[in-house]
């Protein structure tokens, strides 16, 4: 082998091995590099080349490749085919998994039986355990749901963006009727509160849809509901079983309301609450098919504003970027005040903060979308770099919130992040150490500070190689401590609006008697 074959065949293979790791392709790759440098970007036949040792870049375009992966171009050209293993993906969800031992506790007659007792005890009803249920499975399944992925492909041709009036052409092809109806926001309760509600839209069986007419004023909303209806429609032959569009509700969007506010499983519960999930998920998929909404955030720089200008919600954003990103750690959630969760991903297993079936009671003031919930003044959208303090782990996150509200004037918190732990240790960091250089340099300032020059270049670069502008834009501000609980707060000095606690732990109560115990011996 030549030394020039041999150098194009140890440059085609790290880069090879560096795009994938990245989870990118090769036409993304291209693109990416059209974004940088039109005139120097390559083919995606000629980058196919390349990583087939077939042609050697040049010097200008081996630059650019580095750049988007945030190395120096003598890295592909060092004769080294090694390249640092990917990082471990780390099991969908936080909670650790229920051991089933004894096993004949845990059989299906006896669960059958208890599972209805518990939710009466707790007051749980069968809609929310149904929503913990899917949401579990979809974390378990990283989101990943191709049929309901093909089944909005089949209806939309990936066409997008799709405007008001492609969507209402779909319906009428699809057979739909729409029905326009007056309506102001109402006072209904959900569960065990009241909240101001509006009813946006519902669906009649077999194929009459109907629509508020302030959704004319709001055709982002407009959208995602036409969507939804659609999806029923084409997934569900149009039945009917599924619930109505309403602002407000604690879990899975609509407030229940009537005899379904009892705790207790209906028969109806886990069907409607599927039905939901699978049309939203066919509305996000319609409105943002996978390829072209992907280019879309790589050009954008996954800028949740970028949105507003295709008439896509942020929400609707930031729940489709969790799925199409070549990046698999993800989360999202949907907060209403003081601490109810309308919605939540947690693709990598970020600790929640509060339950999501009831309001918290000592919630860590630092959490970015607390700090929003609580309507501290300032601005209404930002992205905070947070060191999560979990027991014996540091874990360290950004993300991006914005306050906003909803059809019915209902303030509430969105807000998506990422896991930056597997991202520096891809690109060739010790997450560790960084995450201690942050955390060691926060504890020094009451809990927050800004991030240390060495752990910030890390994270600069590993955002670029990301692509995610508002990583960036989080190091302009202070990185903060949050912890789960605000009582167990790991700073030295009481953080602001930190309760202080003299509870303590029936452990510790223990361990404490057995040494004083061995001391006396």
């Amino acid at each position: 082998m030549s030394q020039h074959t041999r150098k194009s065949h140890f440059l085609g293979a790290k880069l090879r091995a560096l795009r994938r790791r990245n989870g990118l392709t090769l036409e993304e790759l291209s693109t990416r590099c059209i974004q940088l440098d039109p005139q120097r970007a390559p083919s995606v036949s000629y980058l196919s080349m390349i990583e087939s040792g077939k042609r050697v870049p040049s010097a200008d375009l081996l630059a650019l490749l580095a750049s988007i992966f945030q190395r120096e171009p003598g890295w592909f050209l060092d004769g080294n085919p090694e390249i640092e293993p990917p990082a471990p993906r780390p099991r969908g969800g936080r909670t650790a998994g229920v051991p089933f031992e004894p096993a004949f506790l845990f059989s299906k007659e006896l669960l059958q039986a208890a599972i209805p007792e518990l939710l009466a005890q707790t007051g749980t009803t069968g809609r929310q355990f149904a929503h913990l249920l899917i949401r579990s499975h979809q974390e378990m399944a990283r989101n990943d749901f191709p049929d309901l992925e093909r089944a909005a492909e089949s209806v939309g041709a990936r066409a997008f963006p799709l405007g008001v009036d492609e969507l209402l052409r779909l319906a009428r092809h699809h057979g739909l009727v729409l029905r326009w109806f007056d309506r102001r926001p109402v006072l209904a309760r959900d569960n065990d509160r009241e909240l101001r509600s509006m009813v946006r839209s519902f669906f009649e069986s077999p194929r009459t849809v109907y629509l508020n007419r302030a959704l004319q004023d709001e055709p982002a909303r407009l959208k995602f509901d036409l969507a939804s209806h659609l999806g029923h429609r084409v997934l569900h032959d149009g039945d009917g079983l599924k619930s109505a569009h309403a602002t407000g509700g604690e879990m899975g969007g609509s407030p229940e309301g009537g005899a379904g506010t009892a705790a207790g499983m209906s028969a109806q519960d886990v069907l409607h609450a599927w039905r939901d999930f699978e049309c939203s998920f066919f509305a996000g998929a319609l409105l943002c098919p996978k390829m072209p909404f992907r280019r879309f955030l790589a050009r954008e720089r996954y800028r949740v504003e970028a949105g507003e200008r295709i008439e896509l919600t942020p929400a609707v954003v930031m729940r489709r970027m969790t799925k199409v990103s070549p990046y698999p750690y993800w989360h999202f959630f949907d907060a209403y005040p003081p601490g109810y969760l309308r919605a939540v991903y947690r693709g990598n297993g970020i600790p929640l903060p509060w339950g999501n079936l009831a309001q918290a009671t000592d919630p860590c003031p630092n959490w970015a979308v607390f700090r929003m919930l609580d309507g501290q003044r300032g601005a209404e959208r930002g992205a905070q770099i947070s060191v999560l303090r979990d027991e014996d782990q540091s874990l360290l996150y950004c993300c991006h919130s914005r306050r906003t509200n909803d059809m019915a004037g209902n303030a509430h918190v969105l807000s998506v992040g990422i896991d930056l732990a597997p991202a520096l240790r891809s690109h060739g960091v010790n997450p560790d150490e960084a995450v201690a250089r942050i955390t060691e340099e926060c504890l020094r300032n009451r809990g927050e500070a800004r991030v240390p020059r060495a752990a910030a270049e890390a994270i600069r670069g590993a955002a670029r190689v990301l692509n995610i502008a508002w990583v960036e834009d989080a190091l302009a501000g202070p990185a903060r401590i949050i912890c789960p609980r605000s009582t167990r707060c790991p700073r030295t000095e009481q953080c602001d609006g930190a309760r202080a606690s003299r509870a303590r732990e029936i452990t510790d109560v223990r361990a404490e008697i057995v040494s004083e115990a061995r001391r006396v011996q």
